[in-house]
């Protein structure tokens, strides 16, 4: 089994805002970081070359990101263990989570499996509903994965 990952953002600023400059200035690096990551299988892109220009919950200023890792550690190395860390350290300069109960879900899929946008969305919904369990989790409570 590979792990899949959705990430939901409440954008501060619009996205060609002066404010969100340098985390659109980095989407290029991070995204080559990541996909070059060992245990990196998948990410979700448009014709920009990332996933900035979906919008699959009715607003303009919520974005997503969704992978396919090999395991949560591969994720958690990606996450913690690179120049993705300086990023994240700034998150809050961009995104609020005002609203969200969860931004991340976590959960299996089987290998060669391409998660749809659809499908991680029920994942974030049964997480929000239902708490951790082997059919949505998060980083810090890892159930199954």
């Amino acid at each position: 089994m590979n792990l899949a990952q959705l990430n939901v953002a409440r954008m501060r600023f619009p996205l060609d805002s002066p404010e969100m400059k340098d985390f659109v200035d980095a989407l290029p690096e991070i995204n080559a970081l990541g996909d070059a990551s060992p245990g990196f299988v998948w990410r979700l892109q448009g014709d920009n070359g990332d996933a900035t220009g979906f919008r699959p919950f009715g607003t303009d200023d919520v974005i997503i990101n969704l992978t396919v890792w090999e395991s949560v550690e591969a994720l958690r190395d990606f996450i913690y263990r690179t120049t993705h860390l300086e990023f994240m350290r700034r998150r809050r300069e961009w995104f609020t989570y005002e609203g969200l109960k969860n931004h991340l879900v976590l959960w299996p899929v089987p290998v060669g499996h391409t998660p749809t946008i659809e499908e991680a969305k029920a994942r974030l919904d049964h997480l929000d509903t239902h708490g951790p369990t082997p059919h949505a989790f998060t980083l810090r409570q890892v159930i199954g994965g």
